[in-house]
């Protein structure tokens, strides 16, 4: 009897369904499947064949034979152990079970014993199985929270074989649909561990990266150790706005791919991505034999905290340069592309020489002129021109840490920052693709950042005496339409303009000598 099953692969971000069709004839014993299935397709057998006997439930016979339809796509992993278990069940059954086998969406793997393991790529399979019409998705128990947030959908979760048949069966016995509150999801996200409140003094640069939070630009630290760059760094996700339905539904797909949801629904707070700096490109950026995503994919919709920012390797900064101008990256084998999203805020921090003390009020710098340029040739210029705040950090007074006063907390400046990006989303409600300031292109640049006469006559001054390219040109003027954003104002005044020049200004005073 011949019998389907719907299953899925991922291919980038998205899901390709997948028939599994299944045919038993009499004959001798003899198990084939076809459909460029991998190395993990072709040992389901005995996965299947152990879990089958296990669990005390009818082992097919005879001559078998198992279609991964589209057959010239390579089927890879262990998700299509249940799938194609279930569909030897119902090609063992009668017509009834074939029927509606043809229903369920299927996806997990099998353990020796009969128990479902969860796998990867969950939430963007449940999502492909929506647009087929399926309305009912048996997944692991363990992927159930992430599969329950497609709306439409009804997720069954399943502990083990025996429990995936009695779906099969419509039995009573069979496990209830899974439902997820969405709601108090978001509602638990905006609890945050750390706040703006804890940093003191700083107050320049909190409003520094108060403004970046507000137009989503790319920030540099730079100060000596101990002067709290990263403390800073890290509560840079407190001051952001809270996620959208569609930017969390985006951001937990490519956790999902990736494996990194242990079991969580949706991920409803923005991520914070910090490696090591002995992170590969490939690491970086994503890669592999079968593309997997990246540090800068996995920050989508967030922030990517690169510390020690010369302690990279040269050409592992310089792949950031094309994801952090386009979005996306585009990751090319010998048979097939994937797209990974790679819309990220980068938030940087280095020392301004190696031994760290270099604008130090406090301590001497031991460091050689010759030894200072070299450390800060690591960061090149065109990487540099693409990130719009450079802020010197100092070290806090002793007055500072022994302050009683608490700085503003992150809830005050976040809802100034929401403020300002709801006028950015009036702004580029009718120009697809650009969210917020630092999004725009040249031609929104000309369109909403003109310039009075006198701003003109200060940005070209600044423009012959810091040397500022073509580039840092563009990203002055997106940066003084943010402070103007903050500030209320619809047009750029001289006053926001200063402020975003002196933004710029850092590395031009010491980064060339």
């Amino acid at each position: 009897m011949l019998s389907k099953v719907w299953s899925s692969t991922t291919v980038g971000v998205d899901a390709l369904p997948i028939e599994i069709e299944t045919h038993i004839e009499g004959g001798l014993p003899k198990y084939t499947v076809v459909g460029l299935p991998d190395g993990a397709v072709r040992e389901s057998r005995d996965r299947i064949w152990s879990a089958l006997k296990n669990l005390a439930l009818p082992v097919p016979r005879g001559k078998i034979t198992v279609n991964l339809a589209p057959a010239d796509v390579r089927k890879e992993g262990a998700a299509f152990d249940l799938p194609i278990a279930l569909g030897l069940l119902a090609a063992s059954g009668d017509g009834a079970l074939c029927k509606r086998a043809q229903e369920l969406f299927i996806t997990g793997e099998l353990a020796l014993d009969g128990h479902v393991r969860p796998v990867r790529g969950v939430l963007p399979m449940t999502i492909g199985a929506r647009k087929e019409g399926k309305r009912k998705v048996v997944v692991p128990a363990a992927n159930a929270a992430e599969a329950a947030v497609v709306e439409g959908v009804e997720v069954i979760p399943v502990r083990t074989l025996e429990e995936a048949f009695q779906v099969l069966l419509q039995d009573e016995k069979a496990p209830v649909p899974y439902q997820i509150d969405l709601e108090k999801q978001f509602e638990q996200a905006l609890q945050y561990a750390i706040d703006f409140a804890d940093v003191r003094g700083q107050e320049n640069v909190k409003r520094a990266l108060e403004v970046a939070a507000a137009g989503g630009h790319n920030v540099l630290l730079v100060g000596p150790p101990g002067a709290g760059k990263t403390m800073l760094a890290r509560r840079m996700p407190t001051i952001l706005p809270s996620l959208t339905p569609d930017e969390a539904l985006e951001t937990t797909k490519i956790h999902s791919i990736d494996g990194k949801l242990k079991g969580q629904g949706l991920i409803a707070t923005r991520p914070f991505r910090a490696p090591h700096h002995t992170i590969s490109d490939a690491g970086l950026c994503g890669g592999g034999v079968h593309p997997m995503p990246g540090e800068i994919s996995l920050a989508h919709n967030g922030v990517l905290f690169l510390d020690e920012l010369p302690e990279f390797k040269r050409q592992v900064l310089e792949v950031l340069r094309q994801p952090l101008e386009e979005g996306h990256i585009t990751i090319s084998r010998a048979r097939f592309s994937v797209d990974y999203p790679t819309r990220f805020m980068l938030v940087a921090s280095m020392n301004p020489c190696p031994c760290g003390h270099l604008t130090d009020p406090m301590r001497e710098c031991v460091c050689a002129p010759p030894q200072v340029q070299r450390y800060l040739s690591r960061v090149s210029g065109p990487l540099l021109d693409r990130i719009d705040l450079h802020i010197e950090v100092t070290p806090v007074s002793f007055s500072e840490l022994d302050s009683k006063q608490e700085g503003e907390s992150s809830r005050s400046v976040r809802a100034r920052v929401v403020k300002a990006r709801q006028v950015q989303a009036h702004r580029f409600a009718q120009t697809s693709g650009v969210y917020c300031n630092a999004q725009m292109g040249s031609r929104l640049v000309r369109t909403h950042c003109g310039l009075h006469e006198d701003g003109k006559k200060l940005l070209n001054m600044a423009i012959q005496r810091l040397g500022l390219s073509a580039r840092a040109y563009d990203r002055i003027l997106k940066v003084s339409r943010t402070i103007a954003d903050l500030g209320g104002s619809a047009s750029i005044g001289s006053e926001h303009l200063a402020e975003a020049i002196q933004y710029r200004s850092l590395d031009r005073d010491w980064w060339h000598g």
